[in-house]
């Protein structure tokens, strides 16, 4: 800090000596204030005008006279800013007086804004450096000139620039903000803030510092006896005393101020002195509280240690254990042991009791049922109780039941519902659009397509699982494939979506139904069970983002592919989305009031009927008659399901 207060005098003298005329200073009269790195910081901004730029050059280069130049002494670096930054020599790059000189008269103005946080950043990570001459260990000194108001922030810059040890000078000409120059400079402020009503004044300041740097530092040159702090003053000293010491009569010792020993103090019990300071602390069995004033009685319980098995009693200089309702301590008086009233057989139940510590409940055997009074029990016909299910007959089982068909129809896979033939189960993801081009009244006739598509499935848990994603300019799963397990849920659920409007960004929306529709976490059947995927893309225009990528996962992650187009969308596209045979599984037409025709022909329940090693698809049940999606637009699709089923 010595050195540093040295250095601020050292700026500040050699604009004093500017400021009394006095004769230039030779080589013989140059201070020696010791290796120094100095920066200036020169505001060029299109207020400070060219004759005001010329005062400025020559304030730096009178400065420069008075310093001793050279690699092992003074290094000077100059860096101009406005609304840019530009370096015009750093400190690495001149040795001699004579060609600093002659770089600074070289300078350009920049004559634009006033960014001074961007010049104090730039001189910070790159002005001092040592790539650009910076040396470890010697002091950093920067002197900002400026004549107007930043137009960016300088307080934190400033700051981290201070904080890596640069001293900073701020002077401020004619509309330079006080705030801003107080902002950037080092502390004292008066000793590094300057204020002077114009460029032609820059010189008058400093002129008090001039003994500071060049006068005797009797604390530095002299046996001057002080016990702790030596503080120069010119021609003369004084002593001080670090912080919780007081100076003695003779002026240079200093004594440790006892505040427990003169009752300054709050402490509740126990005052420890440091000097100038106390802490407090507390008698044996107490504990200091978060006031670090006061005390209380130490609990031993928290310690952790007492090994009570449920509960610890806190006592004055110890501890008890106490046990949770429904235990009782045992002779260890800390282990707490369950009280069975089943197995002490202190219970009414009729059939089943299950014990709690201290208490039982009752219940009943499988078949069986609680009676009010929660201790009998009766024989339960399940098919009378509970909702079955069971599309024809329900038959009750000792606890259970099962459902059966009427001859000549078959249990089908949910063992609930009949039919003459059994359903192929898929997992079926709709993927719309949602764009603003598809407009509310044409989303409804997409909704009620959902909903045609969804009367043609078997939908149940373990049949046929629907899931909904519409997108736009992001993507939203209106539900997933676990969702809902009936038709008239899924119907309900698609007439409650909520028309996105935005973009169309299908190839997000592939990539959401690739990712997370088909997961298993959203309900999509694990692969090894072999159940088909099907993904059915709606859109209406072309895609704003690439759809390639994810169409080609899609395909390659074997789930089946059909693109339906209406209006404005890119047949190219619909290929590209579309499983192969291209031509069998995408589908277009110009008027979204013909996209019920394409729901009419999505059979998607099949029955498989083996022919010569082939698949012949017929209707559901009947398994005669099918038409075809876009004049057999879903054979392939319900082919692959039944090689599943198969």
């Amino acid at each position: 800090m010595k050195q540093l207060r040295a250095l601020s005098g050292f700026i500040l003298l050699t604009m004093a000596v500017l400021a009394t005329a006095r004769p230039k200073a030779g080589p013989e009269q140059k201070c020696k204030s010791g290796p120094v790195d100095l920066v200036f910081l020169i505001d060029s901004s299109r207020s400070v005008r060219p004759h005001e730029f010329e005062t400025m050059r020559k304030f730096m280069i009178d400065i420069l006279n008075t310093l001793d130049i050279g690699l092992d002494t003074t290094r000077v670096g100059v860096v101009q800013y406005s609304s840019q930054v530009r370096s015009e020599f750093f400190l690495k790059t001149h040795s001699k007086l004579d060609s600093m000189v002659k770089g600074i008269n070289e300078i350009i103005p920049l004559a634009q804004g006033t960014m001074t946080g961007l010049a104090i950043k730039y001189m910070m990570n790159e002005a001092f450096t040592i790539e650009q001459g910076d040396r470890p260990k010697v002091p950093n000194v920067a002197v900002i000139v400026t004549d107007g108001r930043p137009q960016d922030r300088v307080a934190e810059v400033a700051a981290e620039a201070r904080e890596k040890g640069i001293e900073i000078f701020a002077v401020g000409v004619a509309r330079a903000d006080m705030a801003s120059l107080r902002a950037m400079a080092s502390p004292p402020f008066e000793d590094h803030v300057f204020l002077v009503e114009s460029f032609d004044l820059i010189h008058q300041f400093g002129l008090q510092f001039q003994d500071k740097l060049c006068g005797v530092d009797l604390c530095l040159e002299s046996d001057h006896g002080c016990e702790h702090i030596c503080e120069s003053s010119p021609g003369s000293y004084q002593c001080l005393c670090l912080p919780g010491y007081t100076l003695n009569d003779d002026g240079k010792t200093c004594a440790a101020i006892d505040l427990c020993a003169e009752g300054k103090h709050d402490c509740e019990q126990v005052c420890v002195s440091s000097p100038g300071s106390f802490t407090c602390d507390c008698n044996k069995g107490y504990q200091l509280n978060d006031d670090k004033k006061t005390c209380s009685m130490i609990e031993y319980c928290s310690f952790g240690n007492h090994s009570c098995d449920h509960n610890c009693m806190n006592v004055l200089n110890g501890y008890y254990c106490t046990c949770n309702e429904g235990y009782r301590l045992l002779e260890d008086s800390k282990t707490c042991q369950a009280i069975d009233l089943c197995a002490e057989g202190k219970h009414d139940c009729e059939q089943i009791c299950i014990s709690a510590p201290g208490v039982f409940t009752c219940d009943c055997n499988k078949g069986f049922k609680l009676n009010q009074d929660k201790k009998t029990c009766t024989n339960m016909e399940m098919c009378n109780t509970v909702e079955h299910g069971c599309e024809h007959q329900c038959v009750n089982t000792p606890g259970s039941y099962y459902c059966i068909c009427p001859e000549g129809q078959l249990l089908q896979e949910d063992g609930k519902s009949c039919g003459t033939c059994k359903s192929a189960n898929i997992d079926l993801v709709l993927v719309i659009d949602g764009s603003k081009s598809v407009r509310p009244q044409n989303f409804e006739l997409v909704k009620k397509f959902v909903n045609q598509v969804v009367d043609s499935l078997d939908v149940s848990a373990h049949g046929t699982r629907v899931g909904l994603v519409q997108y736009s300019s992001r993507v939203r799963t209106e539900f997933p494939l676990n969702m809902y397990h009936t038709a008239e849920e899924i119907k309900a659920a698609v007439m409650k979506v909520e028309y996105m409007e935005k973009g169309t960004m299908t190839g997000l929306a592939l990539k959401h139904m690739l990712e997370n529709s088909f997961s298993e976490a959203e309900g999509a059947r694990p692969a090894s069970r072999n159940i088909p995927r099907v993904g059915l893309v709606f859109t209406d225009g072309r895609s704003q983002d690439d759809i390639s990528e994810y169409a080609k996962k899609a395909k390659e992650a074997g789930i089946t592919m059909y693109a339906v187009g209406v209006g404005k969308a890119v047949e190219d596209e619909l290929r590209e989305i579309a499983s192969e045979p291209v031509e069998k599984h995408f589908y277009y037409t110009t008027d979204f009031s013909a996209i019920s025709t394409i729901a009419e022909n999505l059979k998607l329940n099949i029955c498989p009927e083996e022919s010569q090693g082939e698949i012949e698809v017929k209707d559901p049940c009947a398994c005669e008659n099918l038409v075809e999606f876009q004049q057999a637009t879903m054979n392939s699709l319900e082919q692959l399901t039944q090689k599943h089923i198969l």
